[in-house]
């Protein structure tokens, strides 16, 4: 949420974000008509508070003085007066919770750093890293969607069969690389000084407005008992989009201390998304699902301190990849592309060689984005109130916060079943990732199972 100063003293540099945000539905000019109204309102109010404290003053030297008819004039204005200040309060009351409202849904202010653009194209690419000696891949390299049930590991059918499409079982040495992969992680990321947190799995509609989810991305979420359409209020329950949502959350509406700060938790969730509107051959597979898994990492820092804390941030989700020997790409996202509540983004994005779509990479393949690495500054702070005290003398301040993926758990397993598959039809384990696997080093596969497989020729 932005600062109401900002909104009063800056308000074509909201109105510039807004536009380069192509954040639609806004009528600002209504929205500071409506903020000039209620601060009038709250100068009227204070007038006629002044004004009747005054004349409760004089009744009292009315009445010590005998004059009792004095007295009842005066105690008949302190009614008047009473009534019409409860008339202005009740007005600004009204006014100040529209103001309210219309805040929640004004973009965050895209940092100066940040390329204007209108969407993904005008993206800027600042690194690229693992293809100046890449591994030798698979003629032809098999896209994850059949390498994996060929392998028996991941099977689309049968899970869509238990919960519908977008759901899926990772099975066997599927499974077992999945649970690698985070244990590695949050195995790293405590190296990087990042402290665990495991945490609810339902969250309440305080918590997804003061992340910022909503009330713009209602549509996308899972709700424990309702349709998204009908009416809410924060004693209703989600799952989880993103554990950033419950871990920012912990402190809201609390005051850390300048000691405390910087904050670095790392939470690993299943994370639960509709994907209102996704769906096409680039979202096959593994690639775009409803239930997926992934370790997230959030700070919460000094303002001074943030923006370089986001390069920080962003070397440490890059850390993942590097370790897995995975080629990568990080864009600079435009003011078009990144999001509602960030005000500095970078994507990192992973090679997967198999598949060549049209906007694809000039190397083949495609680029599947396994982290989001951003920094909020005192935007989610303003709307979940998190503030800290530098002194125990001054007054609190908003803090800030940032978040990134440390990674995405089913776009990372797609880029190793592709980077990582050999000629006969076997998957490389990363030697990183051999230790949690207890040592083995090549995914061979399993066996089906049931009288399908044998009806398909695939079990003798």
């Amino acid at each position: 949420m932005l600062d109401r100063d900002v909104l009063r003293e800056e308000p074509e540099r909201v109105r510039w974000a807004i536009e380069v945000k192509g954040v639609e539905g806004i009528d600002l000019d209504q929205v500071l008509a409506i903020d000039e109204e209620w601060r009038e309102l709250k100068a009227e109010g204070d007038s006629l508070r002044h004004e009747r404290n005054r004349i409760s003053e004089k009744i009292g030297e009315l009445k010590r003085a005998g004059d009792e008819q004095a007295a009842q004039e005066h105690i008949q204005r302190s009614g008047e007066l009473k009534e019409s200040l409860e008339e202005v309060e009740q007005r600004a009351d009204t006014l100040e919770a529209e103001l309210d409202a219309a805040l929640f849904e004004l973009p965050n202010i895209p940092h100066e750093s940040v390329p204007v653009g209108e969407d993904e194209t005008d993206n800027v690419e600042v690194d690229r890293w693992g293809f100046d000696a890449p591994r030798e891949l698979s003629d032809p390299v098999i896209p994850h969607y059949d390498l994996g049930e060929e392998l028996e590991i991941i099977d689309f059918e049968r899970g869509a069969k238990v919960a519908g499409g977008g759901f899926q079982f990772l099975k066997g040495d599927g499974a077992r690389l999945e649970y690698a992969l985070i244990q590695f992680m949050l195995d790293l990321h405590r190296e990087q000084g990042y402290t665990d947190v495991f945490p609810p799995i339902a969250v309440n509609s305080a918590s997804m407005r003061g992340t910022g989810q909503f009330p713009k991305f209602v549509e996308d979420a899972y709700r424990i008992g309702g349709a998204n359409d009908e009416p809410y209020d924060d004693s209703d329950l989600w799952l989880l989009p993103t554990a950033e949502v419950p871990v920012t959350n912990m402190y809201r509406d609390e005051i850390l201390l300048d000691d405390d700060l910087p904050i670095k938790h790392q939470a690993f969730s299943p994370n639960f998304r509709r994907e209102a509107g996704e769906h096409g051959t680039e979202t096959r597979g593994y690639v775009r699902v409803h239930q997926f898994n992934k370790v997230e990492l959030v700070n919460f820092v000094r303002p001074e301190e943030s923006f370089e804390r986001l390069e920080g941030l962003r070397e440490e989700a890059e850390e993942v990849l590097k370790r897995l020997e995975l080629p990568y790409r990080v864009l600079h996202m435009c003011t078009g592309d990144m999001g509602f509540q960030q005000a500095k983004k970078y994507d990192i994005e992973v090679w997967a060689p198999a598949d060549d779509m049209p906007d694809g990479p000039e190397i083949g393949g495609r680029w599947l984005e396994v982290s989001s690495v951003s920094n909020f500054g005192d935007f989610q702070a303003r709307r979940a109130g998190l503030r800290y005290r530098a002194e125990r003398h001054e007054s609190a301040d908003y803090l800030h916060t940032l978040n990134g993926s440390g990674i995405a758990l089913p776009r990372t397993v797609v880029a190793i079943l592709e980077y990582y598959q050999n000629d006969d039809g076997t998957v490389t384990v990363p030697e990183v990732l051999r230790p949690y696997l207890d040592g083995q080093e090549v995914i061979e596969g399993h066996d089906p199972v049931g009288e399908s497989a044998v009806g398909a020729g695939r079990k003798a």
